[in-house]
């Protein structure tokens, strides 16, 4: 494994260890861990998901271009019109407001929809996909060469899916189902959500995938890269340590 050396003022490294000691693991362990992360960077809530306000200005362009979009749809729509777009007079509303410039009411435009589950953030419900994928895998292949798993470690290593009452979970959430949703894609998975509440886990899980996600890129990091699927297979220790993650580590006993 490479070994970095990175020369830093002594108040950084105090806040460092100060920051390393707030979650019960040394500095280096604390810094390695923001490396790993980097790859795929922890959601940071500026604003909570979900909260962002609309649009306060908009490009002229982009007002013209959705103001003949509501003109064209509001004489498309039948005279009987009374869904979610509504009639001519409703569409002819839209459009002023778009073509007066009234930038209190852009509201309008951005009504229903959802604040943008980031990129990073679908990567991030990716790996931890991809993580449950390979310790399933892991532990099936264990069994049928004769290597037990003992039941309380299968079921740490469940995906339990999210949280549905937090904003940004539920959003993780409700992209795990889009990825699913031909029920062709991560069909080893769809067992488990189905028995945790068809994926909402009724708790915040997302600290602890991370935490679990850390520790599988550690191993997965330490191997050299393989060409056959059984080289991404886990052995019983290792499946061990990705379960003991869980756990945060101001919570863990000394010899955990």
């Amino acid at each position: 494994m490479a070994v970095l050396n990175v020369r830093v003022d002594d108040r950084v490294r105090d806040q460092l260890k100060e920051l390393a000691d707030g979650h019960g693991v040394t500095t280096s362990e604390y810094v390695r861990d923001l490396l790993m992360e980097a790859l795929v960077p922890v959601f940071e809530r500026e604003v909570k998901h979900g909260d962002e306000p609309p649009a306060e200005s908009m490009r002229i362009v982009d007002r013209q271009v959705l103001s003949l979009l509501h003109r064209i749809l509001g004489r498309v729509l039948p005279e009987d019109a009374n869904d979610a777009d509504g009639d001519l007079e409703y569409q002819l509303m839209r459009a002023k407001i778009l073509e007066e410039g009234y930038a209190g009411e852009y509201w309008y435009e951005t009504a229903g929809f959802r604040t943008e589950l980031s990129k990073r953030d679908c990567s991030r419900v990716s790996d931890i996909l991809q993580m449950f994928r390979i310790t399933t895998y892991s532990i099936s292949h264990l069994e049928s060469d004769g290597t037990p798993v003992a039941e309380e470690l299968a079921q740490q290593l469940e995906f339990r899916g999210f949280d549905h009452n937090d904003a940004l979970e539920g959003h993780m959430a409700s992209y795990v189902e889009f990825l699913m949703r031909d029920g062709e894609r991560w069909t080893e998975l769809q067992p488990q959500l189905e028995r945790n509440d068809h994926g909402n886990s009724h708790m915040p899980m997302l600290d602890t995938y991370v935490r679990m996600l850390s520790e599988f890129r550690r191993i997965m990091d330490s191997r050299k890269r393989g060409v056959s699927r059984l080289d991404n297979l886990l052995s019983l220790e290792e499946l061990e340590r990705i379960a003991d993650a869980r756990v945060h580590p101001s919570h863990r006993t000394p010899n955990s």
